[in-house]
């Protein structure tokens, strides 16, 4: 394995080191980087991208019939970022969401799944779901729920620390 031959080369380099560390946020963004290849294997059949897929999503679950404003829908988006109105354009261009004026205020837009993004969300929903099923499929449920526990800790104590630096 990978993981096992940098230990063994950093023992042999700096025994002196704990490089452990290193190598568990290694192992981390090794692991997050394979399971997202899998998923855009997926989405790219579809002509998506993970930031696309999740403002699809996000619209799907989370947006009233009107649709979200961008600054609604960007607070709302698992995958962060200043590029919302690039994904906004883009899945617009695909014929996959609408955007509409606001009705008292012509500065402001709310964007919406249109029927061609709410087809393609519910049709590729169950195929994706199944994927990150099977993904973790090699996992038992304690260790999922030990996964869930974990990772929800490490992920606060980040979020909290990226907070107090801004």
């Amino acid at each position: 394995m990978f993981l096992t031959r940098v230990e063994e080369d950093w023992q042999a380099r700096r025994p002196d080191l704990d490089a452990s560390p290193m190598l568990r946020v290694l192992r981390l963004t090794r692991l997050g980087a394979r399971l997202q290849a899998q998923l855009d294997r997926l989405l790219k059949q579809h002509g998506l991208n993970a930031a696309g897929w999740d403002l699809l999503l996000t619209l799907y679950r989370s947006a009233p019939p009107e649709g979200l404003r961008p600054g609604e829908l960007l607070s709302r988006c698992a995958v962060n970022g200043p590029a919302t109105s690039n994904r906004i354009a883009r899945l617009s261009a695909l014929g996959l969401i609408t955007r509409a004026p606001h009705p008292t205020d012509r500065r402001q837009a709310y964007v919406r799944l249109n029927p061609a993004g709410l087809a393609l969300v519910e049709a590729l929903l169950p195929d994706f779901l199944a994927l990150e099923s099977g993904l973790l499929q090699v996992l038992h449920p304690a260790q999922l729920t030990e996964l869930d526990r974990l990772s929800e800790v490490l992920l606060d104590h980040l979020e909290h620390q990226d907070a107090d630096h801004t």
